[in-house]
C-alpha cells in the first residue's frame, strides 16, 4: 500500500464501486490435518516456541473448562471463555516483543498466561480477594498487569481501541522500538470508538496492531445483521493501513501475519489491522445461551476447525509432541487449577479503606467523606454486606 497522494482515474459515465470491487484474501498455512499447505510461508518458529503456546492452549482449555464449572456452583459470579479463538489469542501474542503493550477486550486471558500470568494471580483476580491486582475492584475476567505490559480491561466495548493508538504513539514519541496490540471482537468494530482509533492511527502513524477478532457473533447477533461491507478488513484499507486478513484457527497463520505486522508498524511507525476469521465454540459469556441464536450443527462444523487440535497435530508431525505428553499436560493443569480455586476462595477481600486507595495521588476530601459514609452503611446493615463488614 503506497502514501503516495490520491490520484483518480478520469471516467465518462457513471461507475460505482462496491463491497466486491475490492479483493481481500485470507491467509492459510496449516490444514486441518496437522500438514501445510503447498509452498506456504511458515513463520519464524522453532521447538521452545511451538512447546510454549501450546501449553499456553492447554492450559487456557482448562482454566475455561474448570471456571465455567466455578460459577455454575455460584463459586465466582461470572466468566467468559476463549474456547476456539486461542490460535488467534495466542498466535497473535507470540509474535510481540515481552515490552510491547497489550490492550485486550474481554477474551484475551490466552495472552496474559503466554506472558507469565501465574495460576494464582488468575484465581485471585476472579475471587477479587486480598492478592487481587486489581484489590477487588474489577468483576471476574477483568485482567490488568503493570508487570506484563497488559492494561487493565474494561467492560465498555472498543474503549481500549483510541487508547492503543495513543500508547502507541506516546512509545514513538518516546523513541522505543514496540508497538501497542489492541484486541477487539468484529461487534465492538461497530462502535464510535473504532473509527476514530483507527483514523487516529493512521493520520499519526502511531505503530499499534489493530487484531479484530472476527467470530461470527456480537453476543447473538451475527455478522450479516452487523454490517454490509467485506467483513472488518476492508476498513483498514479504507483508513489507508496495511491490512490482511487471516485464518484465525490457524496457529502458524496468525504466528506469520502477526510477526510481519510488528515489523512492518516499527519500521514505518505505522498501524496494521489483522481481521482473524474465527469462531466462538462457547458461549459469549456464562450469562448467555447460544442455543437460542444458533443451531448444534453450526457448532459441529466449527468443532472440525478447532485450532488446538490443529496446531497438536502439527507438532505430533514433527515429532514435537504425542496424544501421551498432551494427556499428561491436560492432567497437570486441571489439579493445578483446582488447588489454586481452593485456596484463592477462602482468601478475605480487600480490606475496605483500599477502596479509596491509587484513585488520586492523594485521596481527597470528598473521596473519604464517601468512605465514611459507606463504612457507616455497612456497620448498620452487616448482614447485608457478610464480607465487607470483616473487613472495615
Amino acid at each position: 500500500m503506497s502514501n503516495a497522494p490520491l490520484t483518480n482515474e478520469t471516467v465518462h459515465r457513471v461507475s460505482f464501486l462496491d463491497k466486491a470491487s475490492l479483493h481481500i484474501p485470507i491467509l492459510r498455512i496449516l490444514q486441518a490435518d496437522g500438514t501445510t499447505y503447498e509452498n506456504a510461508v511458515l513463520p519464524v518458529i522453532d521447538k521452545p516456541l511451538a512447546d510454549k503456546i501450546f501449553d499456553t492452549c492447554v492450559f487456557t482449555r482448562v482454566l475455561d473448562e474448570r471456571m465455567l464449572g466455578a460459577q455454575r456452583q455460584g463459586r465466582i459470579s461470572f466468566y467468559m471463555t476463549c474456547t476456539g479463538e486461542e490460535a488467534s489469542i495466542i498466535g497473535s501474542t507470540a509474535a510481540l516483543d515481552k515490552d510491547d503493550v497489550i490492550l485486550a477486550q474481554y477474551r484475551e486471558h490466552a495472552s496474559l498466561r503466554y506472558r507469565g500470568f501465574s495460576t494464582e494471580q488468575f484465581m485471585n483476580q476472579m475471587f477479587s480477594n486480598e492478592k487481587d491486582l486489581g484489590k477487588g475492584r474489577q468483576m471476574p475476567i477483568h485482567y490488568g498487569s503493570r508487570e506484563l505490559n497488559y492494561q487493565t480491561i474494561s467492560s465498555p466495548l472498543a474503549t481500549q481501541i483510541p487508547q492503543a493508538t495513543g500508547v502507541a504513539y506516546g512509545m514513538k514519541l518516546q523513541g522505543k522500538r514496540n508497538v501497542a496490540i489492541c484486541y477487539f471482537g468484529e461487534g465492538a468494530a461497530s462502535e464510535g470508538d473504532f473509527h476514530a482509533g483507527l483514523n487516529m492511527a493512521a493520520v499519526l502513524k502511531a505503530p499499534v496492531i489493530f487484531f479484530c477478532r472476527n467470530n461470527g457473533y456480537a453476543i447473538s447477533t451475527p455478522t450479516e445483521e452487523q454490517f454490509a461491507g467485506n467483513g472488518i478488513a476492508s476498513r483498514g484499507v479504507g483508513y489507508g493501513m496495511h491490512t490482511i486478513r487471516v485464518d484465525g484457527n490457524d496457529m502458524l497463520a496468525v504466528l506469520a501475519a502477526t510477526q510481519q505486522a510488528r515489523a512492518y508498524a516499527l519500521e514505518h511507525n505505522a498501524p496494521v489491522l489483522i481481521e482473524a476469521m474465527t469462531y466462538r465454540l462457547g458461549a459469549h459469556s456464562s450469562s448467555d445461551d447460544p442455543s437460542g441464536y444458533r443451531s448444534k450443527d453450526e457448532e459441529a462444523k466449527w468443532q472440525q476447525h478447532d485450532p488446538v487440535k490443529r496446531f497438536k497435530l502439527w507438532m505430533i508431525n514433527k515429532g514435537w509432541t504425542n496424544e501421551a505428553e498432551e494427556a499428561s499436560l491436560f492432567e497437570r493443569y486441571r489439579e493445578e487449577v483446582l488447588a489454586a480455586v481452593k485456596v484463592a476462595e477462602k482468601l478475605p477481600i480487600p480490606k475496605l479503606d483500599e477502596i479509596i486507595e491509587d484513585v488520586l495521588d492523594k485521596p481527597t476530601p470528598a473521596l473519604k467523606k464517601q468512605l465514611k459514609e459507606l463504612k457507616e452503611h455497612i456497620n448498620k446493615y452487616p448482614k447485608a454486606y457478610p464480607k465487607s463488614a470483616g473487613r472495615l
